[in-house]
């Protein structure tokens, strides 16, 4: 199991924030992944910008990790599961072996995004535009004005801190608290080569209202630290 110092309360239960950017929900034994954006060095090599071709095994090695370390039976990966929605066709075969032995041992469901929104589960699970479990929407983006507890990703939020005098930038997960004692979760992304933005931008402020306020969340240490990006005016 992960360390229960990284444990997460929200919106009423018990939630685990991993180091390696997965959350896990011990209540339905499920883990959660936004963002893997598998074959996106391959998607550059089509257009002339060649990377090393390894993204998506690094991402898929991690996440295997991620389930055998929470012994989740369930994985629901919140949308940009890929670069394109032609990227399960370019997988190479040490990958393609490693996704369909992950969804053949595990209830997957691939939850689609604005990157790979007509992706077809060619290697195994089932394929959503959204869905709700146990009363939490699963979707890919947070949808302003939601007032169901939620999670997300989308965003690929970092948070950006001074440390003796050094500037470190870390992905995080950005948590809403709401009125109504619900919340709302962006989670980081959990792919190999994707980028980040500021956890404090005004768009993902702007897709988390309605809130009584909004922190960044990361994996600190032995510990989860809570960094403040809004709150509302008193």
């Amino acid at each position: 199991m992960v360390p229960v110092s990284f444990a997460l309360p929200f919106c009423g239960d018990e939630f685990v924030l991993t180091k390696s950017r997965a959350l896990f929900w011990p209540r339905e034994n499920a883990l959660l992944v936004a963002d893997l954006h598998l074959e996106k060095a391959s998607f550059y090599a089509k257009h002339g910008q060649l990377l090393p071709p390894y993204d998506s095994r690094e991402t898929l090695e991690r996440l295997a990790d991620a389930v055998r370390e929470t012994g989740a039976r369930r994985v629901f990966t919140l949308g940009d599961n890929f670069h394109d929605s032609a990227g399960s066709e370019r997988l190479e075969p040490h990958a393609e072996g490693m996704l369909a032995a992950l969804t053949r041992a595990t209830d997957w469901v691939w939850i689609t995004g604005n990157h790979d929104p007509h992706m077809e589960a060619r290697h195994g699970g089932t394929i959503a535009e959204e869905l709700e479990v146990a009363g939490m929407v699963l979707r890919h983006m947070a949808k302003p004005g939601e007032n169901r507890p939620e999670l997300s990703g989308h965003f690929h939020p970092r948070v950006q801190v001074k440390v003796h005098h050094r500037h470190i930038r870390r992905p995080c997960a950005v948590v809403a608290r709401s009125g109504n004692g619900s919340g709302r979760m962006i989670l980081p992304a959990f792919g190999a080569l994707t980028g980040g933005m500021n956890a404090a931008d005004p768009a993902i402020l702007k897709a988390l209202q309605p809130a009584r306020a909004i922190d960044a969340v990361v994996p600190a240490g032995k510990r989860l630290a809570r960094f403040p990006l809004w709150r509302e005016a008193a």
